[in-house]
């Protein structure tokens, strides 16, 4: 991370853990001016009676003394709450897989935060702890600058920084970007930063902490009961207590008399009737589709050249943080896109977003409306292929 010029002052975000850890630590060896920050976002304590941010609060606190540099709290949590709370309950009442962590950036950390820091903090600049790059054509929060990959390849964090806007990231800085995890672990420890290294990462979603998700999601959506279908036979195999229970291929508990046959999955649902649609076997062919549609897309820069002139656009594809790349078409469609895959994939989900690459940079992202037709439904003659290996092939092919 080189030293931008005419950047003296830059706000970090603090959250307790190792990776803003060392962001502040290299931002104030490089010679800027840093000042902590540690967001509230969720106050709320769990079933044992314990808030996870009052002891972050706390770390981010030693390491502010450590480091000799102020610390303030932003409280956002009404933010949070309108913002990113109420759609993810929404969207889960209404059968969909939505993705909190994509918007907790979008509305949050590099908008309400970048706000906050602006009118409260004197700064045109933010930094945290996000494995992910910015790359610069000038030192200037005025030029259009590209989000890149970060050095570490199982950590990189651009899928949930796809729909934050080029405004924010022109004054955005990722100190860790250009590490490893393993590199930013050691470095802590060198710099007597050990009970970092050695903090337990955080996973999962924030405001649901330890807890059960079902136990979480019915203190908010009014369980309903509904009928669990075969997807093939239509016959019903048992029931359920909430769709909002459930995600695309998913497993599913079906009644005793049909556990014989072996495990079953959620294929697809029925909001209106509270149907879950299930198929039998982990790698059944409802479950994978090669395409689908997005509502409008979010791109980080300009659109890839020649979508808006109607032209198919080949990219790289993925709806999941952990998911290897695939190959893609995309072209609009209405006010969003078509995304054709070069291969089928197991379990996209409405509500999920379709995040877009190109060698190394992300592009941007799409909320996906709509997939399919399921290769069930193609009456697919084809088997699955999975790193060349048959995995299943459909009974009427």
């Amino acid at each position: 991370m080189s030293l931008l010029r005419g950047i003296k002052r830059v706000v970090c975000g603090l959250s307790g853990g190792v990776d803003s850890a060392i962001a502040a630590l290299l931002l104030k060896k490089k010679g800027y001016e840093v000042i902590g920050c540690f967001m509230v976002n969720w106050d709320q304590k769990d079933e044992t009676g314990k808030c996870s941010v009052d002891e972050d609060y706390e770390d981010a606190s030693f390491l502010a003394k450590k480091l000799e540099i102020p610390i303030f709290q932003a409280n956002f949590v009404k933010e949070y709450w309108n913002h990113i709370f109420t759609e993810f309950i929404s969207e889960y009442e209404h059968g969909l897989t939505p993705n909190p962590d994509i918007l907790c950036n979008k509305f949050i950390k590099f908008d309400s935060f970048l706000k906050h820091v602006q009118e409260k903090l004197n700064s045109e600049w933010i930094a945290t702890g996000h494995y992910a790059q910015i790359r610069r054509k000038w030192e200037s929060k005025d030029e259009e600058v590209h989000l890149i990959q970060s050095a570490d390849d199982v950590k990189d964090q651009t899928f949930f920084l796809s729909q934050v806007s080029q405004k924010a990231l022109r004054q955005v800085l990722f100190p860790v970007g250009a590490l490893t995890k393993s590199q930013v672990k050691q470095m802590a420890s060198q710099n007597d930063l050990e009970k970092f290294a050695k903090k337990r990462e955080s996973m999962g979603i924030c405001f649901i902490g330890n807890r059960k998700f079902k136990r979480f999601i019915d203190e908010y959506i009014e369980p309903r009961e509904g009928s669990l279908i075969d997807v093939e036979s239509r016959q019903v195999l048992g029931s359920h207590r909430g769709i909002h229970h459930y995600t695309i291929g998913q497993r599913v508990a079906v009644n005793n008399e049909h556990q014989h046959r072996g495990p079953f999955y959620v294929a697809s649902k029925e909001t209106r009737n509270q149907i879950i649609y299930v198929a039998h076997g982990h790698e059944h062919p409802s479950l994978y589709a090669e395409s689908l549609l997005t509502g409008g897309p979010h791109w980080i820069s300009s659109s890839p050249d020649g979508l808006d002139r109607g032209d198919q656009v080949e990219c790289s594809f993925r709806f999941q943080h952990m998911h290897k790349l695939i190959r893609c078409r995309v072209q609009k469609e209405n006010d969003g896109l078509k995304v054709t895959l070069v291969q089928p994939l197991r379990a996209i989900a409405p509500g999920q977003f379709a995040v877009f690459y190109q060698d190394d940079e992300c592009l941007g992202s799409a909320r996906i409306v709509q997939v399919g037709p399921s290769l069930m439904q193609q009456n697919c003659d084809r088997p699955i292929i999975d790193s060349d290996k048959v995995l299943y092939k459909y009974s009427r092919c």
